[in-house]
């Protein structure tokens, strides 16, 4: 099943706002906590027995939370990787790998007798996860997160991400990235320009990197890096489909009752046979064969654009399309809609005879 997440830095705000959040997040349906034991500083024992205690709160929320830590931590705390009783005692789900071990060590710490979980680094592209395999892991421990960025202009590119994705989730891997609240202010670091994975992500709105993440099929939770993503943020997020892509859309007002209907509320899938000028859900043509499909707006043709055919193209009356390409309008299409401007760009990513649907934007 796929999850969404948040992420609280308990050395950066008061322990009472960070129960709030949780317990917010949890109203939405959030289940992953991501936190950070790296930046510890100050009165430790303080900083413990809050951390401890907002832990269990998620716990009690039936919240999973996983700490990011590194080789520096096991030697501050003069922790040993045989032993992973301190973190069991804090009520941790996992621990995250900021800096891993030799393959080894990640081996044997995914058998502790704590069944804590062991989340690794998926960003670096190295075969830092081959290495740990070839030690004969228990893989039902063995997690994948990728890195968050927040400098501008730093995260990763597209193409290292789904290359990094696909080595974690071919191998049975579960996996995870983040994605930026446009309303949050603060990380673990003194920089703060957002704090997604994919670069080409940060400012856009939260849902729509969700949904882009989602999307690729190849992430199964989605948490949204920096601190506090807005009520309206998490409810967005919460109403998400998170295994069909969902398009906002705004649609022509002279638009009939069936053609918003077939925008709306049929099942759409792309077409196996595709065109580099447009996706093409052909099912409406033949459950409503027959039916007249009358002319009303047959403008030049932008990328984005939802088309249906009207009945003065014959067999193809009723056909819903996107416009991948700008068009020429032969006279016969009507453009009874537009996909919004902010994502347009997941119409590159629809596959052939992958699903999807159609919601009104508000």
């Amino acid at each position: 099943m796929r999850e969404l997440g948040v992420s609280i830095y308990p050395d950066k705000t008061l322990l009472q706002e960070n129960k709030e959040y949780l317990t917010l997040a949890s109203k939405y349906g959030f289940t992953r906590v991501f936190t950070c034991l790296l930046s510890i500083e100050g009165n430790e024992e303080k900083i413990i027995g809050n951390f401890a205690e907002l832990v269990k709160h998620g716990n009690k929320l039936g919240m999973k939370t996983i700490a990011d830590v590194s080789p520096k931590i096991f030697e501050k705390f003069n922790l040993n990787y045989n032993d992973l009783s301190f973190f069991k005692q804090l009520g941790l789900y996992g621990i995250r790998l900021d800096l891993g071990f030799s393959g080894n060590e990640e081996s044997i710490m995914s058998f502790s007798k704590e069944n804590i979980k062991i989340e690794i680094n998926m960003s670096n592209g190295t075969k830092y996860l081959e290495n740990i395999l070839e030690h004969w892991p228990n893989t039902e421990n063995i997690l994948g997160c990728h890195n968050f960025y927040p400098h501008k202009y730093t995260g990763i590119s597209r193409e290292h991400f789904l290359k990094c994705s696909r080595l974690f989730k071919t191998k049975g891997i579960r996996t995870a990235a983040f994605i930026s609240s446009n309303h949050g202010k603060f990380g673990p670091w003194p920089i703060s320009e957002g704090l997604c994975t994919l670069e080409e992500h940060r400012g856009l709105p939260i849902e729509v990197q969700a949904k882009d993440l989602f999307n690729t099929n190849l992430i199964d939770d989605v948490i949204i890096g920096n601190c506090f993503a807005s009520e309206d943020e998490l409810k967005l997020l919460s109403e998400l489909n998170k295994y069909m892509l969902v398009l906002n859309v705004d649609i022509e007002a002279s638009i009939s009752d069936l053609e918003k209907k077939i925008v709306i509320e049929e099942f759409h899938f792309n077409r196996g046979d595709v065109s580099e000028y447009m996706i093409r859900s052909t099912q409406s043509r033949v459950k409503y064969k027959g039916h007249e499909f009358k002319i009303f707006n047959p403008k030049d043709i932008e990328k984005g654009d939802i088309l249906i055919e009207s009945s003065l193209y014959d067999r193809y009356a009723g056909e819903l399309q996107i416009a991948l390409r700008p068009m020429k309008n032969s006279g016969k299409t009507n453009v009874v809609g537009k996909i919004a401007s902010n994502e347009i760009f997941l119409l590159d990513k629809i596959k052939p005879w992958q699903k999807f649907q159609f919601k009104l934007k508000k």
